[in-house]
């Protein structure tokens, strides 16, 4: 058995079969953990999700800031962006299927023989791995109740920045999906910032990566996506950067778990 994790495959199908093909992928043996984000600005959204559907136990994904956005916009709640390229999603006929099974998905995952831990942006610097377990679970719950449209609308928002006692339940949630799916950098205290996306050369001096700030943390090994302009690099060690730009001209990226090896495949760029 091998244990393979990829980045954030962003409807890139075509690229994501070639990696699987490269490694002989069985899922009857083999098993695929994948950083989220499954859909949006590549050529096949509604390819990836079948794919990463069809495989069952054999593949685990978490919860990407454009699958919650796909989610949002099939219910209403938010309008498509021209880039989204979700369109054949919302009109397929297994529509509902996916739509139920990716709603269903965590926002953290660990894998109970290697030890490592996925989310799909990082896990705050003010949390341990034990309270970013729990307050994972309870937005899963939430996300995956029935009155999970109104927990769709009450997700935006960049405020609460940090987590505090006295939070609303409504800004719990905020908090903890803003913190496994959009995190990319932080004020020294920990305070979350939504405003800058670019490249740590670019960052303001004000500001640092999330992951600089887990040293007081005993984590296990962290791998997470969603900052395409790391390009998969990431100095900080034990913590794994696998979104290397795939949408953007750069390539897909998959680990090899147990011998640390990196397969790669060029992309165009889709975006």
């Amino acid at each position: 058995m091998a244990t393979y994790l990829i980045g954030d495959l962003q409807g890139c199908l075509t690229e994501l079969n070639q990696l699987l093909a490269e490694v002989a992928f069985n899922p009857s043996r083999d098993r695929l953990w994948l950083t989220g984000d499954l859909v949006a600005r590549g050529p096949d959204s509604l390819g990836c999700l079948r794919r990463v559907m069809a495989l069952g136990d054999a593949a685990t994904t978490v919860l990407g800031n454009h699958d919650l956005h796909l989610l949002a916009v099939a219910h209403g709640i938010r309008k498509p962006k021209a880039a989204d390229k979700i369109d054949e999603i919302l009109q397929a006929a297994d529509r509902a299927d996916l739509l139920y099974w990716l709603r269903h998905r965590p926002l953290l995952v660990e894998h109970e023989q290697h030890g490592f831990a996925i989310s799909h942006a990082g896990i705050p610097p003010q949390w341990s791995l034990e309270q970013a377990r729990t307050s994972a679970r309870i937005a899963e719950a939430e996300l995956q109740s029935s009155h999970y449209h109104e927990r769709l609308q009450q997700m935006y928002g960049n405020q609460p920045d940090c987590w505090q006692p006295g939070l609303s339940d409504v800004e719990q949630l905020r908090y903890t999906i803003n913190a496994f799916t959009r995190m990319r950098l932080c004020h020294p205290d920990g305070r979350l910032d939504f405003e800058h996306k670019t490249a740590l050369a670019d960052t303001p001096a004000e500001l640092v990566p999330w992951f600089t700030l887990r040293q007081d943390h005993r984590d296990p090994p962290l791998i997470f996506g969603h900052w395409a302009a790391l390009e998969g690099r990431c100095d900080t060690a034990g913590i794994h950067a696998l979104d290397t730009g795939c949408v953007w001209g750069g390539s897909l990226t998959m680990l090899h778990w147990e011998s640390k090896e990196r397969i790669a495949t060029p992309c165009p760029v889709y975006a």
